[in-house]
């Protein structure tokens, strides 16, 4: 079976950005060959001996001179990386140590790249680059785990043929240090060839202040280098340091020392995930490399029990260790009328059924007998029964049954992908994450394993799915299912796996296995195709064929969201090793075991803490720099600064967002009808904005596993003479006024105004707390806390009359006469936001029913403009959301969707009544003015007894008007006014068993 070889593309735009932003740092600087130094031995005693075997070839610290300042902010403008300070040095490590040459900065600069987007690619052809055009010749690539390593390892290996070409047959050597091959670091330092070498943190941070003879064995003379310690050969040849994955390499002061003692001449950190970005050159988050089409969407399947919990239900949910140690468990408690399921915090020797208040399933055997935590957060707890649980373990629940579903929802879209895409030489992969190797295997070899309840259940649901005709196409349809699925596990299958943590010395072999059938996987011969994995795969592996991810945990994943769809994020690629760029096919399946709100959200917030990314939220900087085509030749130019800000002012004047650019319900774009309001002169840029906006909601780069459908309209009901009827009758538009004796408004919203709780004025919240350093970091109590009224400054007073009238439509004239009347004027000046909010809630809510009932509605005149809404506004089809809407016969559109259980039971009812010949649930185009606001009611209905009967109900829970809100009944009475004036019957309703109209049009 041959191996698939990657073929990597050098003109990936993204990529090549990447790596430019790096070399531009240095322009201006000519090529020079490699720095001749000696290398320095105990006590910084000169061994140069002549000979040349002490003398390193190292990198020349020319290059950090020049224009590197300049530079550094020319590139931060040319990739569009914010610079909060133009005027800030160049951030950097101090050296002192000694027996270093001499006190210098070493400068960092941060380059980020999400998940799945090249990120090592991007490195390694940084080197070259600036080997190639600079004559830097020394690297170390320092990576935080055994796993990173080796797929750094095995991309140098993968993408040697590339680069060769790529770079005229550069030659060089990579290797990774190892203290038991010690004889490879001499040639690392002497060697005028470029040199790679890839180290683990862990090989080098232990001990690192301490003498000679202690600590790493990098630190400690050795005889077969002449007495001299390994890192005075890393030293010397000034080293450019490359960071993988910089928050979990330098997170400590110790790991910072240990990278300083390498001597590098800068370093240059990549990662997803910065929690420090040192001269940001480069910015690739999350919402641009979705934007950009680099990675995949992602769906997710949520699957979560309801009301599932048995008699006798227990679930162990986590142990803490604080004073003391505790468990908390999940059990049912009774309350007032019935039980309920709560979380409770329980120590050793406390009795479930006195914390249950007595339920008498927990009588017997439910005393607490032993707690036990195993230092990472797991841990188990052991019942006065003798019964275990886990972390994660549950009694009297339905744990199993929702792993089953689990695995059948991921094979059931494993097998649909594989249908869609392998016909195009793309194999299809799905990774599982479980909690327990023992879950799907504890041992024996393959002939013979001992297996667990997830293997069982893999191989049940690949016979009975691939039996079906669906999936007979299959080239693998008949294959053993025991081909088919494997487990990437630690340990030895004779004496049992293990659950590691992924870190181990014994997770070494597991990661050698795993990067060597990395590509061997892509290969539709090779018949492996759902892959099991308890740590291995957290990090350092990714395969771009995982179309599936399932979290087989009994809890929801403590793996972090992104370390997880990260496994299956890169854009899959055939069986020539080519990237597939296809939206139809480029999604990603995360079957979950928590809702789709808890994963988006946890997600959504790692983006947000770990790469600044606040999803909804869209920077202003983005509105300027919309582009349209006015540069010379029509090439695009930015609009710039005061174009921007025109366009995003009238999105946030029209709702689309709020003042700091946060996205508002009233951004639907997924509505076929929805345009932007885009200011005049501007209407060339709605699309390009459009697009923008769209960018930043979550549901762009996180969509629910929901069944999205075309709404298509009935032609034969629109076209027909009942619905033209009813529309004919329906369509017109009116206009309304308000007649009130404005003189008793004036007196009656004063005495209202003037009964209004007094205004306080601002305050000033003073705590005072103490500072003490301890072992967990800076702790203080509170010492006092007091409260002083702001009176120190002088506040500007806002135009009340017009912000109170914009609220309320009245004029500024009543509003100053109620005002003066109700004899609180003064308040504005001791809290003028307060007294305002407060007189424009006390005006609306009289407002709302005094007008309403002087309300007249009267037809628009025919053949004046927006006399009536036009039928040609119906949209022909509709995206919508199934799970919300039912299939009707009557209806004018093939699916209805609903918004309450109330619509739903009503649009069943009429769709079935024998006496309602069609229906439709009104757009939402169709809106009538009301003085509290636009109002839509809900569903117009043609009922044939006889006689032909037209008419509009508004769907409710309760019909009785006086329940309801203030704007919400004025709206209603509005509603029933505007009908008055077209002559078509009006009311609410709850059920279609009452839709008699209450009188003939």
């Amino acid at each position: 079976m041959s191996e698939i070889k990657l073929q990597f593309d050098p003109n990936q735009r993204h990529q090549a950005e990447a790596v430019d932003a790096v070399v531009s740092l240095f322009d201006g600087q000519a090529r020079r060959e490699v720095s001749l130094s000696p290398i320095r031995g105990g006590g910084g005693a000169d061994l140069w001996a002549g000979s040349g075997i002490d003398q390193a070839a190292g990198n020349d610290p020319y290059l950090l001179g020049g224009d590197l300042k300049e530079n550094l902010r020319a590139v931060q403008e040319k990739y569009e990386v914010d610079v909060v300070d133009t005027s800030a040095e160049i951030e950097g490590w101090e050296i002192f140590d000694e027996p270093l040459d001499q006190s210098r900065l070493v400068p960092h600069f941060t380059i980020e790249m999400e998940t799945g987007t090249g990120k090592t690619y991007v490195y390694l052809r940084t080197i070259f680059e600036l080997s190639l055009k600079y004559g830097v010749q020394k690297f170390v690539i320092v990576v935080p785990s055994i796993a990173i390593r080796e797929g750094v390892l095995a991309s140098l290996s993968s993408m040697r043929e590339h680069f060769r070409a790529l770079y005229n047959n550069i030659e060089y050597e990579h290797f990774v240090y190892d203290s038991k091959r010690l004889n490879r670091i001499r040639p690392f330092a002497e060697s005028r060839m470029l040199q790679i070498m890839v180290i683990n943190i862990d090989a080098f941070n232990k001990d690192v202040d301490e003498d000679r003879g202690k600590g790493s064995v990098i630190l400690r003379e050795n005889d077969s280098l002449g007495g001299r310690r390994p890192i005075e050969f890393i030293q010397a040849a000034r080293p450019v340091v490359i960071i993988d994955e910089p928050q979990s390499v330098d997170n400590t002061p110790k790991a910072q020392a240990a990278i300083k003692k390498l001597n590098p001449l800068m370093t240059l950190r990549y990662s997803a995930t910065h929690r420090a970005e040192y001269n940001l050159v480069y910015r690739l988050d999350p919402v641009k490399a979705y934007e950009k089409r680099l990675v995949k969407q992602i769906i997710v399947a949520s699957v979560v029990a309801e009301n599932a919990a048995d008699f006798g239900y227990l679930k162990l949910e986590g142990i803490e260790r604080t004073s003391k140690i505790q468990a908390k468990v999940r059990l049912f408690v009774n309350g007032t009328g019935s039980a309920k399921e709560k979380t409770i915090k329980v120590s050793n020797g406390d009795d479930l059924y006195f914390l249950s208040k007595e339920r008498a399933e927990y009588k017997e055997g439910f005393q607490i007998a032993e707690i036990t935590a195993d230092g990472s957060g797991g841990g188990y707890i052991k019942l006065s029964s003798g019964r275990q649980l886990f972390v994660g373990d549950e009694i009297g629940g339905v744990q199993a049954d929702t792993a089953r579903v689990q695995i059948k929802e991921t094979v059931s879209a494993h097998l649909k992908k594989a249908v869609q895409v392998e016909s195009r030489g793309i194999k299809v992969l799905s990774l599982f994450f479980i909690d327990k190797v023992s879950n799907y295997r504890e041992s024996g070899d393959d002939a013979n394993p001992i297996v667990g309840p997830y293997f069982t259940a893999i191989e049940a649901e690949l016979k009975e799915q691939l039996a079906t005709a669906e999936f007979a196409s299959l080239s693998w349809a008949k294959a053993d299912v025991r081909t088919l699925h494997g487990g990437y596990f630690s340990g030895d299958p004779k004496k049992g796996y293990k659950d590691t943590s992924g870190a181990t010395a014994e997770d070494s072999g597991t990661y050698e296995l795993i990067m060597k059938s990395k590509e061997k996987l892509l290969n539709l011969e090779n018949p492996l195709r759902f892959i099991f994995s308890h740590s291995a795969l957290r990090e350092g592996w990714d395969n771009p064929n995982v179309f599936q991810i399932c979290t087989l945990n009994a809890t929801a994943s403590a793996m972090k969201k992104r370390q997880e769809i990260g496994r299956g994020l890169r854009l899959p690629v055939n069986q020539q090793g080519e990237r597939i760029f296809d939206d139809s096919i480029n999604k990603l399946h995360v079957v979950a075991n928590e809702s789709y709100e808890s994963f988006a959200r946890a997600l959504q917030n790692e983006y947000q803490e770990d790469c600044g990314v606040t999803f909804g939220r869209v920077p202003k900087q983005r509105f300027w720099r919309l582009e349209r085509p006015t540069g010379p030749g029509g090439e695009p130019q930015k609009i710039g600064e005061q174009l921007g800000e025109i366009i995003r002012s009238a999105m946030v004047t029209s709702n689309i967002m709020d003042g700091e650019g946060l996205l508002l319900p009233g951004f639907t774009p997924l509505k076929p009808e929805f345009k932007l309001p885009m200011p005049a002169g501007f209407e060339d840029l709605h699309d390009a904005t459009m697009r923008m906006l769209e960018g930043f909601e979550l549901e762009r780069h996180v969509g629910n596993s929901r069944k999205l459908v075309t709404n298509r309209i009935r032609k034969e009901i629109l076209m027909s003479a009942e619905f033209k009827a009813l529309w004919d009758r329906i369509k017109i538009r009116t206009t309304y006024s308000v007649a009130f004796d404005s003189q008793q408004l004036i007196t009656e919203m004063a005495k209202l105004i003037k009964g209004l709780p007094p205004v306080k004025p601002p305050r000033i919240a003073v705590v005072l707390r103490d500072a003490k350093l301890t072992g967990g970091g800076v702790k203080g109590s509170v010492l006092s806390e007091r409260l002083e009224d702001a009176t120190y400054a002088d506040r500007e007073i806002p135009d009340l009359l017009g912000m109170i009238g914009e609220a309320t439509r009245l004029t500024r004239t009543t509003i100053f006469q109620i005002l003066k009347q109700s004899g609180r004027l003064g308040d504005v000046f001791k809290n003028s936001r307060e007294f305002m909010e407060m007189v424009i809630t006390e005006l609306n809510s009289a407002l709302n029913s005094r007008i309403v009932d002087g309300i007249q509605y009267e037809q628009v005149p025919t053949g004046t403009p927006n006399s009536a809404w036009d039928m040609s506004l119906f949209a022909e089809e509709e995206i919508i959301d199934a799970d919300h809407a039912i299939t009707a016969k009557k209806s004018l559109y093939e699916y209805v969707p609903y918004d309450s259980q109330v619509e739903r039971n009503f649009a069943i009812g009429i769709d079935g009544h024998s006496e309602v010949r069609y229906f439709t649930k009104l757009p939402r185009w169709f809106e009538i003015e009301t003085p509290v606001g636009r109002y839509r009611p809900d569903w117009a209905i043609i009922k044939t007894n006889g006689d032909v009967v037209y008419f509009v109900r508004e769907t409710k829970s309760d019909t009785d008007p006086r329940t309801k809100r203030d704007s919400e009944r004025s709206k209603f009475l509005s509603g029933i006014a505007h009908f008055r004036a077209i002559h078509v019957d009006f009311d609410w309703t709850n059920t279609a068993s009452r839709i008699t109209p209450t009188s003939k049009p």
